[in-house]
């Protein structure tokens, strides 16, 4: 069984380098040094490719029976496409900005399996969602989320674990969510909270844009939010950035010479130190999922956590472990036939399944990543 995975930054790499362990695999990426460095470590085939060409997506894949898309972004929406027109039952961690829907007629007409969104979150948070929607009557759901350095380092106290362009997008999109009934929208940043976790202290939630399907396919469920974490003080810090233009995609002429400045920002703040993670930096990632509603005619809420760190021993980071490891559980039980469903699946159907929801939680737990749950009458 040979499986390709497209892109080979911090999370395409450890996705590359789990499913090694069981299949052959074969990362492609634009990035040589990456790609060497998989090549050195572990059996993995590696092709230097500009994963933007669909010609050379199809051609990387031409032999695999089964595609993981780790692309940035910008690019995902496009490569996922390519691939399911190329008959390849796909698992993707893009998280690209456009609506994936559009893809689910292509994919049945192809008999294509095609999960998307198969992270942490959107992900697993996802998953567990799906798992209770399916067994309860749900009135609301929360989910908060942060990947963040453990050493808080003046003036960002933030490094980010992904590609530069999706971190900021996360500042710029505004962030959808459904309240009373109404689905509504809101300025990313927006509505600040302070949050404590038992393992890492006080963090600051804003709203973000992050239940992208589930407002789709949960059409009943009359209160649901996601909310991103950063540690205190980096919220206003995004915000000024953000309102003076250094988001700004429009160029702007300096001295005759027309600069984006969105592009500026992206280069001054992921090279050196700024918010650019190193590669064997401690950092965490946290999660906290609340499903409320009625089951058996009862009143409950079911609280899962997440606390995770990086790997000293893999030299994994805990946004690669989270991540890579929820879509490998993913890929694993597509390829064992425990997900069989063709056409577009968020990553809320693996939930409704409480055979895959169990295999991939086990999944996680074998490889210390484990969500723990607790359940309470209201």
């Amino acid at each position: 069984m040979r499986i390709a995975v497209l892109g080979a930054g911090m999370v395409g790499s450890a996705i590359a380098i789990d499913l090694s362990k069981t299949f052959s695999v074969v990362a492609a990426d634009i990035d040589r040094e990456a790609l060497e460095r998989l090549e050195k470590t572990h059996e993995i085939d590696s092709v230097h490719s500009d994963l933007q060409d669909e010609q050379a997506v199809r051609d990387v894949i031409r032999d695999a029976d089964m595609v993981v898309n780790a692309v940035p972004g910008f690019m995902g929406y496009n490569t996922l496409r390519t691939i399911i027109e190329s008959s390849r039952n796909v698992v993707d961690i893009a998280f690209f900005p456009e609506d994936s829907a559009p893809l689910h007629k292509l994919a049945m007409d192809k008999g294509v399996i095609a999960v998307t969104d198969m992270g942490v979150a959107p992900g697993m948070c996802n998953v567990i969602f799906g798992y209770h929607y399916a067994r309860m009557k749900v009135n609301s759901y929360l989910c908060l989320v942060g990947g963040l350095p453990k050493k808080r380092t003046w003036p960002w106290e933030y490094k980010a674990p992904f590609s530069p362009c999706d971190v900021i997008e996360e500042y710029v999109r505004p962030a959808r969510y459904r309240e009373s009934g109404v689905d509504v929208s809101r300025s990313a940043l927006s509505d600040p909270e302070l949050i404590e976790f038992h393992k890492c202290g006080t963090l600051e939630a804003w709203n973000s844009d992050g239940l992208r399907s589930l407002l789709r396919n949960m059409p009943d469920v009359p209160d649901m939010k996601e909310k991103t974490m950063r540690w205190p003080g980096h919220i206003e810090k995004a915000r000024i950035l953000r309102e003076s233009g250094f988001f700004s995609s429009e160029p702007v002429e300096v001295n005759g010479v027309m600069i984006s400045p969105l592009q500026m920002t992206e280069k001054i703040l992921f090279t050196g130190k700024n918010w650019k993670l190193a590669a064997e930096e401690a950092e965490f990632t946290v999660m906290r999922v609340v499903v409320a509603g009625e089951e058996n005619g009862r009143q409950v809420k079911f609280t899962w956590d997440l606390y995770d760190e990086y790997s000293p021993e893999t030299k994994t980071s805990s946004m690669a472990r989270t991540t890579g490891y929820a879509c490998t559980a993913a890929v694993n039980a597509v390829l064992k036939g425990l997900y069989t469903e063709t056409g577009l699946s968020p990553a809320e159907y693996l939930g409704r399944n409480e055979v895959c929801f169990d295999f991939m939680l086990n999944y996680l737990r074998e490889r210390n990543v484990i969500y723990t749950e607790k359940k309470e009458s209201l």
